[in-house]
């Protein structure tokens, strides 16, 4: 085929055009929780995956609830969050592929250090709820249906006490993410439930400190899906399953792994590739 020196240019800036978009598709969207955000981790195992890949990864971090929210409706190729029943029936509902663990940590109470509910040495999370609910000390909640106030309300149920019965007094309800509702209980010298990781990297602690920890009731497993493309075609489908397989191979691993907080290992791997 042959064409006109006249047709050349347009040629060249189609072409041109066509790369330019092709190189802008080359990102997956995540719904993610706000800890893996908050903490750091993203910041520094992401550019890694994209230096190996190519492909940007572009965050969309939110409680857990949201991010299902978000996945649900086809506005993300990949859900990484952490409360599994949740995960397992997004799963089950159609809506995303095999489910994998990715790495876990741990939630802890914090409280102001005086602990005047003196839940302190608490053996389990519950003792501790039923003391604080019993001395109707402040209390802050993220109230945002995430993951960790998933975990927080599955707590107070096994301890035999509704608080939103006392919402609005000794219960309080954020609404918002894990670093706001905890410079919520650093202002109010309130207790509440995080996951360790925000925690080490929150700076305005104030008097606030870890006051109940080691039970393994608090144990926090992260799991990962790709979105259905069954179901949203429109899914990048590929490029998911990529970060996917990086994430729960050896390197991303090895990277969840290595990532610290003050010295302090904020994640521990444990997918099981295959299973």
């Amino acid at each position: 085929m042959r064409f006109t020196k006249s047709l050349i240019p347009v040629i060249a800036a189609l072409l041109f055009t066509l790369n330019a978009h092709a190189a802008d598709d080359k990102f997956i969207t995540v719904a993610s929780t706000t800890s893996t955000a908050n903490s750091g981790l993203f910041d520094v195992i992401l550019p890694v995956f994209t230096k190996k890949t190519g492909i940007e990864v572009r965050v969309v971090a939110v409680g857990t609830g949201k991010a299902i929210r978000l996945a649900r409706s086809g506005d993300a190729d990949v859900l990484f969050v952490h409360h599994k029943p949740s995960e397992e029936k997004f799963v089950a509902d159609g809506m995303g592929m095999k489910r994998s663990d990715v790495m876990y940590n741990d939630f802890v109470m914090v409280g102001p250090a005086s602990d005047p509910a003196g839940i302190k040495g608490s053996e389990t999370a519950e003792a501790a709820l039923k003391k604080l609910a019993a001395a109707k000390a402040p209390f802050a909640s993220r109230g945002d249906d995430s993951g960790t106030n998933k975990k927080e309300l599955g707590l107070w149920k096994a301890a035999g006490i509704n608080p939103k019965t006392s919402s609005g007094t000794w219960y309080r309800e954020t609404g918002s993410g894990m670093g706001a509702t905890l410079n919520v209980a650093s202002g109010m010298n309130a207790y509440a439930l995080t996951d360790r990781a925000t925690w080490l990297k929150f700076k305005n602690k104030g008097d606030l400190a870890i006051l109940v920890e080691g039970d393994p009731k608090l144990f926090n497993q992260y799991g990962i899906i790709l979105v259905s493309a069954e179901k949203h075609p429109h899914t990048k489908t590929a490029l998911g399953q990529k970060f996917i397989d990086w994430i729960i191979g050896a390197e991303g691993q090895t990277e969840i792994s290595n990532y610290q907080i003050l010295g302090n290992q904020a994640f521990f791997a444990n997918a099981k590739p295959g299973s």
